[in-house]
């Protein structure tokens, strides 16, 4: 059974930072790209990054570039995002989640199995 669980959110001021962590199993993780969504509340979701380890590839939102990165343990089993410079527009639930493929995308349709949220709440 495919699983991915986020975690890791939280209440932080502007400016700083947080980690979050997305455990997965039930899947050979170097055959899918793995991403992180958010969503704020009346807002669609939105593709924040993710990561293609077979293909060495990451993509970033601009919203995100520069600020955020994402990673992988070396036993691959769990996906990270580090945030830094936080901002209050970063306040949002964030979610991990397996694309259909190895192909790197931030469009939710490409991906097929979903973690449940972590809030992240930014404060000014």
């Amino acid at each position: 059974e495919v699983q991915l669980q986020a975690f890791g959110g939280g209440l932080v001021q502007a400016g700083g930072f947080l980690r979050l962590s997305c455990a997965t199993s039930g899947f050979t993780y170097d055959d899918y790209a793995i991403g992180w969504f958010r969503q704020a509340p009346g807002k669609e979701r939105e593709g924040v990054a993710c990561i293609s380890s077979t293909e060495h590839r990451r993509y970033y939102a601009d919203s995100v570039q520069d600020r955020f990165i994402i990673f992988s343990n070396s036993d691959k089993n769990t996906v990270y995002l580090q945030m830094y410079g936080l901002k209050p527009e970063d306040t949002a639930v964030y979610y991990c989640a397996k694309a259909r493929t190895v192909v790197v995308s931030t469009s939710s349709y490409m991906y097929d199995a979903w973690g449940q949220g972590t809030q992240v709440t930014v404060s000014s």
